[in-house]
């Protein structure tokens, strides 16, 4: 068969290099790690619905993708129900930074837990693969160092987090009932500290604060005295290991932990940033919120042996990309204000 036995009204025979592409789901696909999924999933040729309510997604995020044929947004709460015909679904929906999490708790578990109810009633529907992008917050201030995905967590359920980590536990819970109970294919990925270009400059993570902070030449703060621990994962990488999380076979459910095993001290991350964007920041120290955890660096041994995946982009390559698109947006926030 060639492109000659098609009639040519109409027809444009890149389709055919379609063939085998996805209808796919992506809630949240406006935030952070969302667009970047987007952005993915477009380019190995699947047609992407990204369904987003835009309370901390930002379209800006999106803009390069506008104008692909197969990329469409709906505007749209996952905590309502949602009729659309897809193939699979990536659960990215749910605010996850402290700063936006706890603007409106109830909310946020709300997001999580009835945005997991409806989305696993959409996928139950369909017949169809869903991921779900829980958290390392699942596991609280953990006990067991580092963390492996048969650790059940130390998580405070009355905290000021708990809208979070506890929304996050429940969905977790809900996603493992809808595969014992309807035979679901699921996915289940905690996610570990991610950064990156389209965080936004506001979102209280402490890479982006340190980041802004550092270019505006203000006082870096760090919580606590900078001895807790973080492992920080490129957004590419991360995006990687979601990807083949879905692709796996179907007795692959997770969970799985997806981040960098390179545990860093906070205090270490803020004198990088320091020399890396040349500023003159001192660093200021600040009481460590509650909760807070003391130490966070993911196993990511499943991760390698069932997906073949580990971080590739060193921190200070990643921290470069990263500085860079904050400039950027500084630049153009003051370029507006002066026409302004």
């Amino acid at each position: 068969m060639n492109t000659s036995d098609f009639p040519q009204d109409g027809y444009d025979p890149d389709d055919l290099l379609h063939l085998s592409a996805k209808r796919i789901l992506v809630t949240g696909g406006a935030g952070f790690l969302g667009s970047h999924l987007c952005a993915a999933l477009l380019a190995q040729g699947h047609e992407v619905l990204c369904v987003d309510n835009f309370f901390t997604g930002r379209r800006s995020n999106l803009r390069p993708l506008l104008s692909n044929p197969r990329f469409e947004i709906l505007r749209h709460d996952v905590t309502f129900p949602l009729y659309v015909e897809v193939d699979e679904i990536y659960n990215l929906a749910c605010p996850a930074s402290p700063f936006h999490y706890q603007h409106d708790p109830v909310q946020t578990t709300k997001t999580s837990v009835h945005g997991a109810i409806n989305m696993l009633g959409l996928a139950k529907r369909l017949n169809a693969k869903i991921l779900q992008a829980s958290t390392s917050e699942v596991y609280g201030d953990p006990t067991v160092h580092p963390q492996t995905e048969d650790y059940w967590g130390n998580v405070n359920p009355i905290g000021f987090r708990s809208c979070y980590d506890e929304g996050k536990r429940c969905a977790e819970t809900l996603f493992f009932d809808y595969y014992r109970q309807h035979n679901l294919p699921i996915k289940v990925a905690r996610i570990f500290n991610t950064y990156g270009p389209n965080m936004h400059p506001d979102d209280g993570r402490v890479v982006s604060n340190f980041i802004m902070q550092a270019l505006a030449g203000k006082p870096i703060t760090i919580y606590g005295d900078g001895s807790q621990t973080r492992s920080f994962c490129f957004v590419s990488d991360l995006i990687d290991g979601l990807i083949r999380l879905m692709g796996s076979s179907e007795d692959v459910t997770g969970p799985i932990n997806l981040g960098n095993p390179v545990e860093l001290r906070i205090r270490e991350l803020a004198e990088t940033v320091i020399r890396m964007t040349g500023s003159s920041s001192e660093l200021v120290f600040e009481p460590l919120p509650q909760d807070d955890p003391i130490q966070r660096q993911p196993d990511i041994t499943r991760a390698g042996q069932l997906l073949g995946w580990a971080p590739q982009v060193p921190l200070e390559q990643g921290l470069e990309t990263t500085i860079s698109y904050f400039r950027k947006i500084i630049a153009a926030t003051q370029g507006a204000a002066e026409i302004g």
